[in-house]
């Protein structure tokens, strides 16, 4: 055989092709292999030009294998796991325990989990990121995290990840000092509807948003919306003028300026909109340096459960 010049399949066409195979929709599939589906449509075309037959019969509203399809399935799941196996075989373990928490909050203001935390991130085993939830998933899912902390549980990952609940995280309102609510110990959105919302984008943690979203669309009121500054800094700053107000984590409510005040929000809203900590290992792990990391964060987790209520 000529292994330098024969045109072949790449191992990324084929995971393209056992995603669409699985899901029998394209939208899907791209979200499992965590990409935009008109690159993912590519490498399924590129993979027909290459194999010389279609592998799949389309309309607008359903997708099935061809003949060929069913026959190259097996066997692209069956290449794809001994690559993994040959490339687990090669690979050299490094004892470093890689750690990435979502940049939305100040673990160090949580001391249930900070305590614990801190043991780890000080051990020289160990290194920490911070990104936002979606990267951090996307990261552990490509294996290059063990352990992410993650605003929300994402519902499309369960058959990849282990989500397991630590910690809940109660949302308070930044507002200007001026407005006529700031008086209150504790607000409804009601009470600061005249301000405009600044609001996240949904591909940063497409899971809270959508929590957040559902409790929004059953309000008796139009909430009006601000995209939200990158920099929550100048998030704050735009509030302290009067431009809007901010839903923060309680451990973010740390920078104060003139202008600006935090209030914590009325216990039925509070109830709703909050940040849900989870901690998320891929399926299956088995490294005893993962684990026993793991093991120094879940055992806070039984003790909050009953707050989840």
């Amino acid at each position: 055989m000529n292994y330098f010049n024969e045109k072949l399949p790449t191992i990324k066409q084929l995971q393209c092709f056992v995603a669409v195979a699985h899901e029998l929709n394209f939208r899907r599939a791209a979200e499992r292999m965590r990409m935009t589906q008109p690159p993912l449509t590519r490498q399924i075309q590129c993979l027909e030009d290459v194999i010389g037959c279609h592998l799949f019969t389309r309309n607008t509203h359903q997708v099935h294998l061809t003949e060929e399809g069913m026959r190259l399935q097996t066997q692209a799941m069956q290449l794809i796991e001994q690559l993994s196996q040959l490339v687990k075989s090669l690979k050299v373990e490094s004892g470093t325990v890689k750690i990435g928490v979502t940049r939305t909050l100040d673990f160090t203001l949580i001391p249930t989990i900070n305590a614990h935390l801190e043991k780890l991130i000080d051990a020289d085993d160990v290194s920490s990121y911070q990104l936002t939830s979606k990267q951090l998933l996307q990261i552990l899912g490509r294996g290059n995290l063990d352990i992410a902390l993650t605003g929300e549980k994402s519902s499309s990952n369960d058959d990849e990840f282990d989500f397991r609940w630590l910690h809940r995280e109660p949302l308070m309102l930044a507002l200007p000092s001026s407005h006529p609510a700031s008086i209150k110990d504790s607000l409804s959105l009601q009470d600061v509807a005249d301000l405009p919302l600044y609001w996240f984008s949904r591909s940063a943690n497409p899971s809270f948003y959508d929590k957040c979203e559902a409790f929004f669309e059953k309000l008796p009121f139009t909430l009006k919306r601000k995209s939200e500054p990158d920099d929550s800094l100048l998030t704050l700053a735009n509030v302290a003028r009067g431009k809007g107000m901010a839903l923060m984590p309680e451990s973010m409510c740390l920078s104060m300026r003139e202008g600006l005040c935090y209030r914590k929000l009325e216990a039925r809203t509070a109830r709703q909109l909050n940040i849900d900590v989870y901690l998320v290992v891929r399926k299956n792990e088995q490294r005893e340096n993962v684990l026993r990391a793991v093991e120094q964060l879940i055992p806070l987790a039984p003790e909050e459960q009953s707050e989840r209520v």
